[in-house]
């Protein structure tokens, strides 16, 4: 589907922790922003990259899976110091995340607490969530980055640690790659979770056709007829 922006945002955070309330996440804040930035299907070297200091503590179960301490986080800036710089950076683009509900989520939440004025994330930019696009192409299997990257082939060795910047960066290729030959969805067959891919550059190739000589014509008619008579021998037998 063609859309109206060329600048794309892909987006990753790591937060203190989860605690879902009435489908927000509500109680934890995000301690890291990862963007990259992709204009025209190329990504740009445009980065954005912030730690957070979140005045309260990290949970055990988010450090387990970032490994940001609080000692690290300590003399970094709150949200709000980054607030403008961030929603500078973002505006006029699509933003790309791997599930819209966690990360959007967080962000909103964030923002509301500094500026309730402010319009949801969604209705300043249209939001490409991989998480749905990939359930929609692999029903049934594993659809998380680690996944992903191995079944779309991007290296992601360094990821030990869930980190904002090299996630949004492996994010960056696997949506790259997983939208490329995506030119047109076909639904007139009408199959449940099967999207048939057409390439429209394949039909502007004009096919060159190829026609038989006499001698091909005659050799034909010769191996028809051999056939003719050993079905006919068969037969008498």
């Amino acid at each position: 589907m063609k859309t109206k922006y060329s600048r794309k945002i892909v987006i990753d955070i790591e937060t203190t922790g989860m605690n879902k309330v009435d489908k927000i996440y509500k109680n934890h804040k995000i301690i890291e922003i990862g963007a990259i930035e992709i204009i025209d299907r190329s990504i740009t070297s445009n980065t954005f990259h912030k730690y957070l200091n979140p005045n309260q503590e990290v949970s055990d179960e988010a450090f387990k899976i970032h490994g940001i301490s609080n000692s690290f986080l300590k003399n970094k800036p709150i949200f709000l110091d980054i607030y403008d710089e961030f929603i500078n950076y973002i505006k006029n683009s699509e933003i790309v995340v791997h599930n819209e509900g966690f990360d959007i989520s967080f962000l909103d939440y964030e923002i509301k607490n500094i500026n309730n004025k402010f319009k949801k994330i969604s209705k300043i930019c249209n939001i490409i969530d991989t998480l749905k696009i990939a359930r929609d192409l692999f029903p049934g299997k594993k659809n998380n980055l680690d996944a992903l990257c191995k079944r779309y082939n991007v290296l992601n060795v360094n990821r030990k640690l869930h980190s904002a910047l090299n996630d949004s960066k492996l994010l960056s290729e696997i949506y790259l790659r997983m939208t490329r030959v995506q030119k047109n969805i076909d639904f007139s067959h009408n199959i449940k979770n099967e999207f048939l891919l057409i390439n429209n550059n394949d039909f502007d190739k004009k096919l060159k056709v190829l026609k038989t000589s006499l001698q091909e014509k005659e050799k034909h008619i010769e191996y028809l007829n051999n056939m003719k008579n050993y079905h006919k021998c068969l037969w008498i037998k």
